[in-house]
């Protein structure tokens, strides 16, 4: 099989309206009926639930968690998340699952954990929107929105501080189970990462 990869000059917000748009193409053709979208307000999530409306694609927002600004406090915005419901996608929260409970240990005691090294060495190789995006994949599949099986393939997008910037195509798993993730290809992303 040959296929294009769309490079990107920039990375962040500026893209998204490619990457959405790859995203969508990408999976009409082979049939994928779940896109994982990080999106901390629900702004990206829902860009992404308009642009495949009335397909079968299922598309879920995966938003920081509780307390990530401010104790309590999420940071979807209601407008967001409203239209999102309308359309029938998903906008959630779980835990991040290369920081969590491991950054408070890095904080209180000092020292690397082996998560933060994990997502350190994606965000160096890759660039962070690339480690949003496979983040965001496991954090739907634990939240039981998306199918788990050696035989399922979603798209999981993320993006550099704000906006997509990275789809990619992903065998997801849990966390518990986290080295079975596999991406099989790389839809968009960035020629240069943000250092």
């Amino acid at each position: 099989m040959e296929k294009s990869i769309l490079y990107l000059d920039s990375v962040g917000e500026a893209n998204t309206e490619a990457v959405i748009e790859a995203a969508a193409k990408r999976a009409a053709e082979l049939g994928i009926f779940h896109i994982v979208v990080a999106s901390t307000s629900g702004k990206t999530a829902l860009k992404m639930a308009e642009a495949v409306k009335g397909s079968n694609i299922k598309v879920i927002g995966i938003s920081h968690q509780y307390g990530q600004k401010e104790k309590g406090e999420w940071e979807v915005e209601d407008e967001y998340k409203k239209k999102l419901e309308a359309l029938g996608a998903v906008i959630t929260t779980q835990s991040h699952m290369f920081s969590g409970i491991e950054r408070s240990i890095t904080k209180k005691f000092g020292g690397y954990s082996r998560a933060e090294v994990i997502s350190d060495a994606l965000r160096s190789l890759f660039g962070k929107g690339f480690k949003v995006a496979i983040e965001v994949a496991i954090m739907a599949a634990d939240s039981g929105h998306i199918p788990v099986s050696d035989n399922t393939e979603i798209i999981a997008i993320g993006g550099t501080r704000s906006g997509a910037d990275v789809a990619l195509i992903l065998r997801p798993a849990h966390s518990s189970d986290f080295f079975s993730l596999q991406v099989r290809e790389i839809i968009a992303m960035p020629r240069v990462k943000e250092d």
